[in-house]
Order: C-alpha cells, then sequence, then structure tokens
C-alpha cells in the first residue's frame, strides 16, 4: 500500500523533495503546502490532480494523509514536527532538527508518544560514497580510526538568518557523528564575521571523543575553492569521500606506518595500492525518501532518526556556545 504524503513548504529543496516522493511507487503524493500562492502555482505545475493549500492545517487534518514533509524555514522546523506527530502522522523534516536542543528534544519525544515514525534529512548519510565510507570504518579494513577531517566551502550565498555553523555543519557533524557511532566529550569552535557582523562566514571546529578519535571541520562561504571533502585516517588504511570528483568519490590509501620488524620500536612508512571502489549510480535524496518510506511500511527506525537529529542539535549548540565565547570583543 502507498504511503499518502504532502509536503509543506515549496521554496528551494521543497520541490525536490515533491519530485521524488511523487517519483517513487510506494508513495502517493497527496498535497503540496506553501504560503506563498506563487510557489504553489509554480510548483503544482508539474503534478497535475494534487490538492493544494496555503495553510498547513489543511495536511493536518486530512484523515487519510499518512505522512506530512517539511521543507519549512528552519526555525519552524521543531514545532511543525510536533504538530505533524500530534495529529497522528508520520514526519520527515529537513535538516536541522531544530535550533536548540531544548525544541529537538519536544519532537523527539512527540514522536515517541504518538510512536510515529520521525525522520530528519540529514541527505548525506544518504549519499552512496559516504555510505560506502561508513562500511570502510564499520568493517575494520580501515584499522582503527584515528581522526577525521572534513572540509566543506564555497563562495557561497551569504545568509542573515544561520550562520555557517548551521547551514553547513549540520551537514558534516551528521556524517561525522554516523561514521563514529559516539558523541564527542569536547567541541570547540572558532569562527569570524567578515562579510556581514555577528554571522560568522567561516568556523573551524574541533571534536574530541571517548574512543580517542578527533575531528576538525572547516566550514566557509567565503572561500576560492568548492569542496566537499571528508578524509578518515585509520591505523591500517586511510580513505576520502570528495562528493565534487567526477569519478572516484571515494579512494582509499593503503597507507600508514608499519612497524620495523628488524628494529625495537621503529617503525616504517607502507605506501601502497590506491583505489576507488564502485559506486551505485543512485541520486542520494531518491534513496532517502525510499529510506523513509521503507522505515514507515517496516516499521522500523530511520538511519537519521529523531534521536541521531538531536545529537546533531547537541553537538551544534556546544559549538555554538563555544564560537560565541570565542568571539572577537
Amino acid at each position: 500500500m502507498s504511503v499518502r504524503v504532502g509536503v509543506a513548504g515549496l521554496g528551494y529543496w521543497g520541490p525536490n523533495l515533491a519530485r521524488n516522493f511523487a517519483a517513487l511507487p510506494d508513495a502517493e503524493l497527496r498535497w503540496l503546502c506553501d504560503g506563498s500562492e506563487a510557489a504553489l502555482t509554480r510548483v503544482s505545475a508539474a503534478h497535475p490532480g494534487v490538492a493544494l493549500s496555503t495553510n498547513v492545517e489543511d495536511l493536518l487534518s486530512d484523515p487519510e494523509l499518512d505522512a506530512i514533509v517539511l521543507a519549512t524555514p528552519v526555525p519552524t522546523h521543531a514545532d511543525l514536527a510536533e504538530r505533524v506527530l500530534a495529529a497522528g502522522k508520520h514526519c520527515f523534516v529537513e535538516k536541522p532538527l531544530a535550533q536548540s536542543v531544548e525544541a529537538a528534544e519536544r519532537a523527539v519525544e512527540a514522536a515517541e508518544r504518538a510512536r510515529k515514525t520521525l525522520m530528519v534529512g540529514h541527505l548525506l548519510e544518504y549519499h552512496p560514497g559516504v555510505t560506502k565510507l561508513k562500511e570502510l570504518a564499520d568493517s575494520g579494513e580501515l584499522g582503527e580510526l584515528y581522526y577525521i577531517y572534513g572540509n566543506r566551502l564555497n563562495l557561497g550565498k551569504i545568509r542573515a538568518d544561520e550562520n555557517a555553523l548551521w547551514s553547513l555543519g549540520a551537514h558534516d557533524v551528521s556524517v561525522v557523528l554516523s561514521l563514529v557511532g559516539e558523541e564527542p566529550v569536547e567541541a570547540v569552535a572558532h569562527g569570524e564575521s567578515y562579510v556581514r557582523s555577528g554571522v560568522e562566514d567561516v568556523v573551524f571546529c574541533f571534536l574530541r571523543f571517548p574512543s580517542g578519535l578527533a575531528a576538525h571541520l572547516h566550514l566557509s562561504w567565503l572561500d576560492p575553492h568548492k569542496e566537499r571533502r571528508f578524509t578518515v585516517v585509520g591505523s591500517k588504511r586511510m580513505a576520502t569521500f570528495d562528493d565534487m570528483a567526477l569519478e572516484g568519490k571515494v579512494t582509499i590509501y593503503d597507507k600508514g606506518f608499519d612497524e620495523n620488524a628488524q628494529g625495537y620500536g621503529e617503525y616504517i612508512t607502507r605506501s601502497g595500492d590506491i583505489f576507488s571502489p564502485r559506486l551505485p549510480a543512485a541520486e542520494p535524496l531518491r534513496l532517502e525518501c525510499q529510506h523513509f518510506l521503507e522505515s514507515i511500511a517496516q516499521g522500523t527506525t530511520p538511519r537519521s532518526d529523531g534521536r541521531s537529529g538531536l545529537a546533531v542539535v547537541r553537538v551544534l549548540e556546544t559549538l555554538q556556545n563555544s564560537l560565541e565565547r570565542s568571539a572577537r570583543a
């Protein structure tokens, strides 16, 4: 049986979600919702026969609607997710789940009370390249994980309502937590506001984990390079995920230090093969939407469920607090 879906929020990302759910055989796109009549007119042209509304209450009160997908402005995420779940419907909400830990906790509790699926749109966790990186980390092929670093850089849109940490860091924090499988015991951030006063356009983050692993994130929309890259350094091998690469998005390096059998406590550098595994040619957003439908149908916990979304918000809030403490006077 198809999951009957409504999409609320038709700005930048909502139309992509509507397109994917409309194309999936396990979904039926029933509603499109946005406060702008112009947005409704523009997006509905690709979805004839779908009901339209400028008020999310119409979706909440539809007894036949199974799930609501939220691509509304970030400040509305947690409150709307609560309302969706309280109405007895499954909820997919774009990242981040909330702008505070308190709000994210309320959304998670609402899902548990309603016994409905709450999934957060941490898209990179569904990218075949990140999936492969996690397989490598979990299988032990890289050995003990030492450290991870990520660069998310661009000469991009300067936002007024959120800084580079919240706009860009939500992606990278979710990937790091997925790869590591634990939350950091220390999270420190430093940033600068060069273009718009009070809105950091470049942020450097450092995370320490209980296992001994460390992570560093460089986030900026004020950079000459366009990079979306992760590097994972292990005791046996090292691997990178480069989302900007046309081919070989994941590369594994047989590099490291081996103990010298002829000398006590001495190590020699190993520099072996470099290879790139084949990845499925699948759109990450399509995979993410399909995962949401499968979680509902099978009653399973989504990979990026409410609690994992809460963990991301917890790290982001800690980093934000550090950012504010270290800000220039």
